[in-house]
């Protein structure tokens, strides 16, 4: 058990009074410590350098996706029969309009042109032509056959005639007489058909020399050529080959110009224009080739809802290839403007686009649309208005006071 200590009354009061000291000591302190960790942590305010969004001209341009292909391209084929007996190129080779790429055996087409050409001369000698003489240059009543036949028909007239005179001294019947005049008609009728015998075999002489000639193309066309300036693209042939009629040799493409081939969408087709400017992309080549809109599709293709439109880009050193993919941007106004800021301005967080708007002399994040970049500029759709300050390091910002920028500038440089 326990025993009780007595307290006086005075030793009691002084007791709770130190305790209540102790207590509001302990409650002092951590209020003096808070204040303390706030002032430590305020950070001074931002100094930045500052760019104005404003209004710039910018041209209204379409965005287009397509490749670069050859301006002429040609799968060069026999025109004639044969074995091929050399090629003359090879991959990658340039040839000039009518160089030789192929050679045919041509030994039977020389054959079939020496027996064409006999077969000219032999129509010819028959109504009388020489040799240096044109086709046209015949004498129908000159031909041995037509002199004969008129020889013939003149005599057959000088009898009748006599008939007729001892006729009127009754000298001859008149069986003899029908007998004359009936000799002069078939004289007649064998002059008339001596001279279409002429007309025939000079008709025939156009046959004769249509067919040599045919058969001196052929003899040509064993010699395959370039229809024109190119690369060859493809050998398709061997010597030794056997070609048929049509049988590809070689394919030829001709680069110089080459042909960029695009495409844009259906809102944007009405305002395609040939002539206007267009700037393509390629990778590779750091600034954009610049050229003109030549040729538009009447019709868009039904499938993808998109119009195809080409522009050619001079290549005079090839070192551009066909086939190449390309970007382009066709410039549809040149009088347009956009808002924009300096593209550095913008800072881009899970997908979503903001800025560091400073209004009265504070930041804060504001989000943006953006559209078109050019020129370290970015165009702003919505989100800001002109005469909007921004951070122009967008990336040095951050919410609070901005004070003593170091300019405050628009966006140039």
């Amino acid at each position: 058990m326990m025993s009780r200590i007595p307290v006086s009354p005075r030793a009691f009061v002084g007791l709770c009074c130190a305790l209540l000291l102790v207590g509001c000591q302990h409650a002092e302190g951590p209020a003096h410590s808070g204040s303390s960790s706030q002032k430590a942590t305020e950070k001074p305010p931002l100094q930045a350098e500052l760019a104005t969004a404003e209004p710039r001209p910018w041209r209204t341009t379409i965005r287009s996706q397509g490749q670069l292909i050859a301006d002429e391209a040609s799968i060069v084929g026999a025109k004639v029969a044969g074995r091929v007996a050399s090629v003359s190129v090879d991959l990658g080779d340039f040839v000039h309009q009518g160089d030789v790429l192929a050679q045919l055996d041509d030994s039977e087409l020389q054959l079939q042109l020496k027996q064409a050409a006999a077969q000219l001369a032999q129509t010819r000698a028959a109504v009388g032509l020489a040799a240096d003489q044109a086709d046209d240059a015949v004498n129908r009543e000159n031909s041995p056959v037509v002199r004969q036949e008129r020889a013939v028909q003149i005599e057959a007239q000088a009898n009748l005639a006599r008939l007729k005179q001892l006729q009127e001294r009754n000298a001859v019947t008149l069986a003899d007489l029908e007998t004359s005049a009936a000799a002069v008609a078939v004289a007649e009728a064998r002059y008339a058909s001596a001279l279409n015998a002429v007309e025939e075999k000079l008709a025939l002489i156009q046959v004769r020399r249509a067919e040599y000639l045919l058969a001196q193309d052929r003899l040509q066309q064993a010699v395959i050529r370039a229809p024109f300036d190119g690369l060859i693209q493809m050998r398709q042939a061997s010597p030794g080959t056997y070609l048929s009629v049509g049988d590809a040799v070689c394919t030829l493409v001709r680069t110089d110009p080459l042909r960029y081939r695009g495409t844009v969408s259906e809102r944007y087709a009405l305002a395609l224009r040939e002539g206007q400017e267009v700037l393509v992309q390629l990778d590779g080549i750091p600034e954009p080739i610049s050229t003109r809109v030549t040729r538009i599709s009447p019709v868009l293709e039904d499938f993808s809802r998109a119009l195809i439109f080409e522009a050619d880009l001079p290549n005079p050193e090839g070192r551009l290839r066909s086939g190449l993919f390309a970007e382009a941007e066709v410039v549809v106004d040149t009088q347009s403007e956009a808002l924009a800021v300096p593209a550095t301005a913008v800072i881009e967080f899970a997908g979503v686009e903001k800025v560091w708007k400073v209004d009265s002399g504070t930041a804060m994040e504001v989000p943006v649309q953006t559209g078109r970049r050019e020129r370290g500029l970015i165009e702003i759709v919505s989100g800001l208005q002109a005469g909007d300050a921004v951070i122009r390091t967008g990336s040095d910002g951050r919410s609070g006071p901005v004070v003593a920028p170091v300019s405050t500038e628009n966006m140039g440089g």
